[in-house]
């Protein structure tokens, strides 16, 4: 066999059937025999959105990503992406394509399409190889899926040079990864048995689950072992969904009732989550009151984790797949509920309703927390949500009218942009069985959205909902908070004339404008009858999302830059309304 049909053998031995990257002749091979066995090659417009495509594959199914990309400016053009996955911590394997490897040391100027490449992605790999030679294919492509998949999860390259693509070789079938790498981890029995002691001592107990538990696909998992200790479920910033099940003891770090019920707790088990600085490191903000002496016990992948944002009393490392089971397995009876359960439920309850009731009627100017509810009201229970954008999409994070059983959003790079891409590979994953919604400001999808083409040529019926306010609404806000409502906010705003929806219609998507709040639930609803990609152009209240007076969590947020500093070196000001209960006195100009 020639190597491109060596390296597609290999991939499949681990399971991934999708190959994202832009056609090229040192890919040709390659993406033909994967279209032969029965993968999926999908094409991009930008290999940064094929990247963050492979992300939102990798979200809604746990298999690593692997994407083809073209020599010289293409790898070039791929380093965004892969430095979004490196600090996504997303398992993806790069193929680069580079010319013939006598270009490495040959003396010449102007060699075309040409980039000593490895040195441009140290810094964002787990690892660097090269086939120099044919035969060491199996090593490299092997090691590759060793490094991703270890520790910490991230970003590999492989260089793939044209010298070595026509190479026969004769191979035994590819070795199943159990062969040649870790499958399984599971935790000590003694950690075990220290964890066990730990929750039988305890009197409140409570989960904090992060997006990690999600990408798993532990849900299953997690939902026992919250059976097992009958306690409360702490959503972190980055696992903003509810397993099913789950949806009475389950709550959104930072609001009232996490945080009532975090300063009573005596013992968390945190599964899938960094404790990051959102989470305050887990040691600051709503963990420093209450129980303070509270015990701590960490399922995590990789021992150099441990200790690092905060001390820990008890380490699992392991995978969660297996520690999660194996630490319910060691729990063998169920606990009692706390008391104060069924008041934390009602009382989140509550508040979550107080906040619904105070949305704006208004049928036009559309209030971006009434584009919130009107729009999520008719999506499918089951709909995946990928949330992307800045005030918008606190809006959408705070006011949506399912709970999201998989929800994914750029939560530890902080980018603005992903959304449509993510979106496209979380529909890739799931397929025809159920339906991808982004929730998104016109800001963001115009990072991407020549990949509404993507999707029109894939079948993939992803639904966007745009919130326009002509702007980059939360940049606007910053701009008057620290220069006043009357400052020119400089490149902060765009024409009027932008519409999304005809873009959308030109790529042959399906396109709706709306303008007033009864129409929103209407739109929705066409554009998931049609069956096609769709765009849904909604024109917002400028205010409600060029000021911080109003965003729900905005306050929360804004904790999340703490350290001494950190405000680019623009003067405070207070911001009104509801951030006034926190001034601005550091956070990046938030």
């Amino acid at each position: 066999m020639k190597i491109h049909e060596r390296i597609v053998e290999l991939i499949q031995a681990e399971d991934v059937d999708t190959i994202f990257g832009i056609p090229d002749p040192g890919l040709f091979g390659m993406f033909m025999t994967a279209e032969a066995r029965g993968m999926k090659v999908i094409a991009p417009h930008h290999e940064q959105a094929g990247a963050l495509m492979a992300d939102g594959v990798y979200r809604l199914t746990g298999k690593p990503a692997v994407l083809g990309v073209n020599k010289g400016p293409g790898v070039a053009n791929m380093a965004a992406g892969a430095i979004y996955l490196a600090k996504e911590n997303v398992p993806a394997i790069f193929v680069m394509g580079q010319r013939h490897r006598l270009y490495e040391q040959r003396v010449r100027r102007g060699k075309m399409q040409y980039l000593s490449q490895p040195k441009l992605f140290e810094g964002a790999m787990k690892y660097v190889g090269i086939i120099e030679y044919p035969e060491q294919v199996d090593e490299i492509v092997h090691e590759a899926f060793r490094r991703a998949l270890s520790g910490v999860p991230g970003p590999v390259y492989i260089e793939l040079p044209l010298s070595v693509m026509q190479a026969d070789l004769t191979l035994p079938p590819a070795p199943a990864p159990h062969r040649y790498r870790l499958v399984h981890q599971r935790a000590s029995d003694d950690a075990i048995n220290d964890a066990v002691a730990a929750l039988k001592r305890a009197s409140h107990p409570i989960l904090l689950v992060g997006q990690g538990a999600f990408v798993s696909r532990a849900h299953r998992e997690v939902a026992e072992l919250a059976r097992k200790l009958a306690c409360p479920v702490i959503q972190t910033t980055g696992g903003q969904a509810v397993i099913e099940g789950l949806d009475d003891r389950t709550f959104p770090y930072g609001s009232a009732v996490a945080s009532e019920i975090v300063a009573k707790s005596d013992a968390v088990v945190a599964i899938g989550t960094e404790l990051g600085e959102p989470l305050h490191y887990g040691r600051g903000r709503h963990w420093s009151k209450g129980n303070v002496e509270r015990q701590w016990i960490y399922i995590e992948r990789d021992p150099t984790a441990i200790g690092v944002n905060r001390p820990i009393d008890v380490p699992l490392v392991g995978d969660l797949r297996d520690v999660v089971p194996q630490l319910s397995a060691a729990l063998k009876t169920e606990r009692k509920a706390p008391e104060e359960l069924p008041g934390w439920s009602k009382a989140h309850a509550a508040q979550q309703k107080q906040l619904f009731d105070s949305v704006s009627t208004t049928s036009t100017p559309i209030h971006g927390a009434r584009l919130a509810v009107e729009s999520t009201r008719v999506l499918p229970k089951d709909a995946v949500i990928v949330r992307d954008g800045g005030a918008s999409s606190m809006y959408f994070g705070a006011l949506m009218h399912n709970p999201p059983r998989d929800l994914m959003w750029n939560s530890n790079y902080g980018a603005v942009g992903p959304g449509l891409p993510y979106a496209i590979g979380a529909q890739v994953a799931v397929g025809n069985s159920r339906r991808v919604v982004l929730l998104t400001g016109d800001s963001s999808i115009l990072f991407h959205i020549s990949e509404l083409e993507t999707a029109v040529r894939k079948n993939l019926p992803v639904i966007c909902i745009v919130a326009v306010d002509y702007a980059w609404g939360i940049e606007v806000a910053s701009y008057k908070a620290n220069f006043g409502p009357d400052c020119t906010a400089t490149e902060a705003k765009w024409n009027t004339q932008v519409r999304l929806d005809k873009t959308a219609e030109s790529f042959g998507a399906h396109g709706e404008y709306v303008e007033k709040a009864e129409d929103i639930g209407p739109a929705v609803t066409r554009a998931l009858e049609s069956g096609k990609p769709a765009l849904i152009h909604v024109v917002i209240d400028k205010a409600s999302v060029q000021s911080f007076s109003e965003l729900p969590g905005f306050a929360e947020f804004r904790t999340w830059y703490g350290e001494e500093g950190d405000n680019l070196g623009v003067p405070a000001a207070p911001a009104p309304s509801q951030a006034q209960a926190a001034p601005i006195t550091k956070g990046s100009g938030y």
